[in-house]
């Protein structure tokens, strides 16, 4: 009988460098390391690490699964690119695994996920039974009393949150990516729900002389 699929999933949208390897339905390892810049020097290293703790080398990957966001962009950026890489490479489908889906996983009943979006905002997603009902938004945090239970991953000041941690994120993602692995899944995209903090220069561009 031939082995179970082998899925090794990541995420840097937020301050960490997350992975996990998943074969077939069971969780073989995860890692997460936290850091707030320097994820694009750190993630394939550390991606390799795994696999060799697990006793696995690149060829041996079946799927790519990547957290595409919201979250912080050059973080979401770095996790997209490297998967679509990795896809190309290797030669095998990459799956990107909203982040709200995520915090959503194997929850029971109505839920609100959020995700802290700064500036007193998050991004929002109503589920039901893990299941989305709506679309990602990007709303004010005041009025949000109202809705209840929330699920998030961020620390967010809120009455009847249920915080999810890092370690149990990145196993959500690879779980749901090996759920998904069976069916047609677009490329894997950043999931931008606004524009960047970060403004645009005001200058032109210089004039290329002939």
């Amino acid at each position: 009988m031939p082995p179970e699929p082998l899925t090794l999933a990541f995420d840097t949208a937020a301050a960490h460098c997350a992975a996990v390897l998943f074969q077939g339905p069971n969780m073989l390892c995860s890692r997460v390391d936290p850091m707030s810049k320097g994820q694009a020097e750190h993630l394939l290293p550390m991606l390799e690490d795994l696999l060799k703790s697990a006793g696995y080398n690149w060829p041996d990957i079946h799927t790519i699964g990547v957290g595409v966001g919201p979250g912080n962009f050059t973080g979401i950026r770095i996790s997209v690119a490297a998967a679509r890489g990795l896809s190309l490479s290797l030669q095998v489908p990459a799956i990107g695994i909203p982040r709200l889906d995520a915090i959503a996983y194997g929850s029971a009943g109505p839920t609100t996920a959020v995700v802290d979006a700064r500036q007193n905002r998050v991004y929002r997603q109503h589920f039901d039974n893990g299941v989305a009902l709506s679309d990602v938004e990007l709303v004010e945090m005041t009025g949000l009393s109202r809705e209840k239970p929330f699920l998030s991953d961020s620390p967010l000041d809120l009455e009847h949150l249920t915080q999810i941690s890092a370690e149990d994120m990145i196993r959500n993602t690879g779980a749901l990516v090996q759920l998904r692995r069976t069916t047609e899944q677009p490329r894997p995209a950043p999931l931008y729900v606004r524009a960047p903090d970060a403004a645009l220069p005001s200058e032109q561009p210089p004039r290329i002389l002939p």
